[in-house]
């Protein structure tokens, strides 16, 4: 007998058009789902459901990459030529540098990658099955074909199925069909020729549950879901952030510097008659020697060890680059409960509309939230504290309406004394706009108009005090009618439901902290402004400086983006008003961060520069943040700037070398070229000095920063780079040529000790203005880290043992006389004072 997995066929991939029976037989499996045995079975045919590519592709990619770059590519095309020309030798030491470096930077990024592997393990989304007969939690790229999924709001749909249940279920498909509104989805079945969107019995990988519960047949996985085909022909690019945008732009200018500069020394050369395949090599070499080869290693391990020690700080970075922006954050959004307040929501009172306790509200307030079947939240949780006011058993269940954020109810039908009672909860003005009766203080029925203004009054003064108010209401229904939400109408309120969120211990010393690193936080919530203005007065903030929703739809985006900097709470905000506020925010010139955790803050954590969610936010959310937080504290949030501070502290450091000592000694053997009669140094003379000089800077990230860098936010500024390079570049040449002048002139040296003592000279230099530009301040105030400094002292040595070492003849080096090399380290010394007054004079009057 064949096994249930060797029964799926896929002739008619078309499931939307077929009854549930026949996908049961078609898939091998059952309304009852699959059993595990069969599930590991299919999950080792089918492979996980990711649309992630394989580690052996990705490995294999990142090597690869180390090599892309257009001079490397001509370099090792001439260097071949090289080879076949009669110059071994020298083509094979090239070669072995270049792969050196290389095989140097695709191991520091493949260690990066591997830190954010591990740390993606701990937020991992999960997706609840029917295995065996009972329900269960897996990974969600466990998914199999043949599984049966539960769903319910907030979950993100993590493969293609056919609806096999469902109750007032909505999906935001807009990730899919670009429709901005959730749309229903309900059991049945559609035309085989149907469209994405017209498919109202199917669900999709990448789309969420919006709200209502359901049940569903998984027939497609990873990429061969419909999400996984689009982006399979799409390959879609991330968008691009701020620091990705600025290393591009830095890459395009050392591009144009670099074409140029290899035109003319190549030009030049050859008109003094120089070999033709030399000068070549040597532009090539001098391209190299400009162009920061490790940068994309520096950052990757700036950005890793960043990832560990924010994951210390229990900060987990789903994406590398978002580091930089977390750093760059001068703006801070959340809503209030849970980050500013404990989010364990406790019931306050349960009163009529005299504010009277009452428990008939308490009974039905007890049975709504017990009963819902829903996803799990901290006001229903405070409500179930009243178990012993009725027995839950005693009202079977007969239907349910699940919230959404449209209607903002719930409602829960229950039998009982022979017929159906509607019980509904919700936002106070959302359920008394469907009563048209409400209780009076004697238990008797009257026009809700009669109480309307004692309702007003008693939400006023309840907001007044930071409470939270919600409305129960009832509503008589015969036995056997089928409920929907249109029966959400003449009812009858019963009374008002009021919960108490208290402020999180020590938060007031938290926003301090990030107000002292130059974060200013704006609070966005649903509640309405005299909540609002009672938790930002607590909290010490301008509650006059607020904007509320229903104002927020007449005013235009010019408006808001005036307004945005200076407004400090915004109120009554509805589920897409969030984005638009972000927007803002970013069109007024700040870098905005978002904190959410809900089914409505995707959009909004997508529209941040840095979208932040906590581990236990809903799927939809942690999939669309860039930063998650084991916990959702404040304090935890500032430790994570204070790492991402650091990591973009230390990458900029690389570039200022990299554009100082590196940019003139390039620059001034490019001019000595054109002076001398011979190359100044050799091509494999010119890569080791680079390799030399760019081993130091792979310990940057363990560099000590000063205050100044994490005191406050920091962007990135190619305009101060280019003033940088200008400035120390022009230092570092009129050394050079100082030095070309001792050499030539006062110590008469040859060709073989011109390049050698020029060698020494660049890698030293190099290695000692690394610990002068690493800071604004002295070098003997701030003391760089112990691995950067062993490792430039080791590059020292390393480099004044090489002439007298058994590799001198390969690479064409010569012994030097002691005069010599006291030489170099006169001139050496003299250039590290120059530069560290020059850098004391620069930051004088230009700021980063």
């Amino acid at each position: 007998m064949n096994s249930p997995t060797s029964n799926i066929t896929t002739a008619n991939p078309a499931f939307w058009s077929q009854k549930p029976e026949d996908l049961y037989q078609s898939l091998g499996s059952s309304a009852t789902g699959l059993s595990a045995v069969e599930a590991q079975k299919r999950l080792k045919l089918y492979g996980p459901n990711s649309l992630a590519s394989n580690e052996k592709t990705q490995l294999i990619t990142l090597l690869l990459k180390q090599f892309a770059s257009p001079i490397i590519i001509i370099l090792m095309g001439a260097d071949i030529l090289s080879f076949y020309l009669g110059d071994p030798t020298d083509a094979i030491i090239i070669l072995v540098i270049v792969l050196i470096s290389g095989l140097l930077g695709f191991f520091q990024e493949k260690g990066a990658y591997n830190v954010v592997a591990k740390l993606r393990q701990l937020i991992k989304s999960n997706t609840e099955v029917i295995r065996d007969g009972k329900q269960q939690t897996i990974p969600s790229d466990q998914v199999v074909p043949g599984d049966v999924i539960v769903l319910d709001a907030g979950d993100k749909i993590p493969a293609d199925a056919l609806i096999l249940e469902s109750n007032n279920l909505f999906v935001g498909e807009s990730a899919l069909t670009g429709e901005s509104y959730p749309v229903e989805k309900i059991v049945g079945i559609v035309a085989e020729d149907s469209g994405i969107s017209a498919r109202t019995n199917s669900l999709f990988a990448g789309t969420n549950v919006f709200s209502g519960i359901a049940k569903a047949m998984v027939v497609h996985t990873a990429k061969d879901t419909e999400f996984g085909k689009i982006s399979q022909s799409l390959k879609t690019r991330p968008v691009e952030n701020e620091f990705a945008a600025g290393i591009r732009k830095f890459g395009y200018l050392l591009a144009e510097i670099t074409g140029i500069l290899i035109i003319l020394i190549f030009v030049t050369n050859i008109l003094l008659h120089k070999p033709i395949l030399d000068s070549f090599l040597f532009a090539l070499a001098l391209a190299v020697g400009l162009t920061p080869q490790l940068l994309p290693a520096i950052i990757s391990i700036n950005l890793a060890r960043g990832t560990r020690k924010m994951a210390e700080k229990k900060v987990i970075v789903k994406r590398l680059e978002s580091i930089e922006n977390f750093g760059s954050m001068n703006v801070f959004c959340s809503d209030k409960t849970g980050t500013l307040t404990e989010g364990t929501i406790s019931l306050h009172e349960c009163v009529d509309h005299t504010g009277k306790s009452n428990d008939t509200v308490k009974k039905y307030a007890y049975l709504n939230s017990m009963l819902e079947t829903g996803f799990t939240n901290p006001i229903d949780e405070s409500l179930k504290a009243l178990k012993g006011i009725c027995d839950e058993k005693a009202f079977p269940k007969t239907a349910e309406i699940p919230y959404d954020f449209i209607r903002k109810r719930l409602s829960i039908a229950v039998s009982e004394n022979g017929q159906q009672t509607l019980i509904t909860k919700g936002a106070l003005n959302k359920v008394t706009e469907v009563c048209t009766t409400a209780l009076d203080g004697d238990g008797k029925t009257v026009p809700i108009s009669d109480l309307q203004s004692n309702i007003d009054k008693l939400y006023q003064d309840y907001s007044s005090q930071g409470l939270r108010t919600l409305g129960i209401a009832i509503k008589t229904i015969p036995a056997g009618q089928k409920i929907t939400a249109a029966d959400e109408s003449g009812m009858t309120l019963l009374g008002i439901l009021t919960f108490e969120d208290m402020l999180k211990e020590g938060i007031g010393d938290a926003i301090k902290q990030l107000n002292g690193l130059g974060i200013s936080l704006k609070i966005i919530t649903g509640d309405n402004h005299l909540i609002a203005a009672n938790i930002g007065a607590k909290l010490g903030l301008d509650a006059t400086a607020m904007i509320i929703g229903p104002d927020m739809v007449h005013m235009s985006m010019e408006s808001l983006v005036q307004k945005v900097n200076s407004t400090v709470i915004f109120a009554e905000i509805e589920p897409n008003q969030k984005e638009r506020i972000l927007v803002a925010c970013k069109q007024a010139g700040n870098v905005v961060g978002y904190m959410g955790d809900g089914i409505n803050d995707a959009s909004a954590l997508h529209a941040a520069d840095v979208g932040i969610s906590v581990n236990d936010g809903v799927d939809v959310a942690k999939d669309a943040a860039d930063i998650v937080l084991m916990e959702k504290d404040l304090l935890v949030l500032v430790d994570g700037v204070r790492e991402g501070r650091t990591t973009f502290a230390n990458t900029l450091k690389y570039i200022f070398m990299a554009t100082s000592a590196n940019f003139g000694n390039m620059f001034s053997m490019a001019g000595a070229s054109l002076f001398l009669t011979y190359l100044p140094l050799l091509p494999t003379q010119i890569l080791l000095t680079n390799l030399l000089t760019d081993l130091p800077e792979t310990t940057i990230s363990t560099d000590n920063v000063d205050d100044d860098w994490i005191s406050k936010p920091r962007r990135w500024n190619i305009s101060f780079i280019k003033k940088f390079m200008i400035t120390f570049g022009i230092i570092s040449s009129v050394f050079d040529y100082f030095t070309f002048f001792v050499l030539l002139k006062i110590l008469h040296a040859g060709m073989a000790e011109f390049r050698t003592g020029w060698f020494l000279e660049s890698v030293i230099s190099a290695s000692c203005v690394v610990l002068i530009v690493r800071t604004i301040h002295s070098v003997f105030k701030s003391r760089p880290g112990k691995i950067l400094l062993a490792a430039n002292i080791f590059i020292m040595c390393l480099t004044i043992y090489l002439p007298y070492s058994p590799l001198a003849k390969l690479f064409n080096f010569t012994p030097l006389p002691w005069t010599f090399i006291g030489a170099m380290f006169v001139m050496v010394a003299l250039y590290a004072m120059t530069a560290e007054m020059a850098k004391r004079i620069f930051y004088k009057h230009v700021s980063l």
